[in-house]
């Protein structure tokens, strides 16, 4: 992962299994600076409820085209075999297991066997020995060097109530599995927790967002707007260049009047 917080615009199913709107979304994401964007993908008939809001296979391969044309990372959320499949043949090398799965070992099971170069766990309705027991499963363990594995902390609510965060979680979750390990996939309304979740020490923020709230959808009334996106990357941004190294010392801007300023203070 790179030294700064890596931000994922989760678009999900906001495009409405709409490709033109799936390459606006992509270009939006590009203009907030984000570093990747995220799509989610699963054969036919597997959620009926959610049908007219499903990419083809062969949509979502157009998609990913058009995100490499942009230069802008993209991977997507698989919720069964053939798209685990399909999205390895495209070669995906960002691997997101969503909240849902986390107890699914024939699931986890599919996503070791393809060898994955990174995966984001995100943890909603999970404790912490269930986690334990996902990266087990994925064989973390047997691994050497630095961990491919990323634990999101979630909330599974949508929208998710600010009183339900517990963001202090991250803390626990840092100490288990190291800082550059853990982040959030947020489900707030509003852009103040991933904020915060980044001065807590979060390396990864995932975020829903969308063109426009009033667009149909599940997801769209929890997801910011464009605006808001690039909003809360500038603030993500500036937050890092304000957590500094933690040494306490005079900055360079307080030496040039420190001598000063004391002088003039003397009684």
């Amino acid at each position: 992962m790179q030294n700064k917080t890596f931000i994922v615009a989760e678009a999900g199913i906001n495009a409405n299994s709409n490709l033109l709107t799936a390459f606006n979304m992509i270009d939006l994401a590009c203009i907030a600076k984000v570093n990747a964007i995220k799509f989610q993908l699963w054969r036919s008939n597997r959620f009926p409820e959610l049908e007219q809001y499903r990419f083809l296979f062969k949509q979502m391969a157009e998609i990913k085209e058009y995100a490499g044309l942009n230069n802008i990372k993209w991977f997507c959320t698989p919720f069964d075999f053939e798209s685990i499949d399909f999205l390895a043949e495209l070669g995906m090398d960002i691997w997101k297991v969503p909240s849902g799965m986390v107890t699914n070992r024939k699931y986890l099971e599919k996503i070791k066997s393809i060898n994955p170069n990174q995966v984001f766990l995100s943890t909603g309705m999970a404790d912490l020995d269930e986690i334990r027991t996902v990266l087990h499963i994925l064989g973390w363990w047997q691994m050497e060097g630095p961990s491919n594995i990323i634990i999101l902390h979630c909330t599974t609510a949508y929208p998710c109530m600010i009183e339900e965060v517990n963001l202090k979680a991250i803390y626990e979750l840092i100490e288990y599995h190291g800082q550059e390990n853990v982040g959030l996939s947020d489900h707030t309304l509003g852009i103040e927790i991933p904020i915060a979740a980044v001065a807590l020490g979060a390396s990864v923020i995932e975020k829903h967002f969308t063109l426009d709230r009033n667009m149909p959808g599940p997801d769209q009334k929890m997801s910011l707007e464009p605006e808001e996106l690039k909003a809360m990357v500038k603030a993500i941004r500036n937050v890092e260049l304000a957590m500094g190294d933690g040494i306490k010392r005079p900055t360079p801007s307080e030496l040039k009047v420190r001598d000063e300023i004391r002088e003039r203070m003397k009684l």
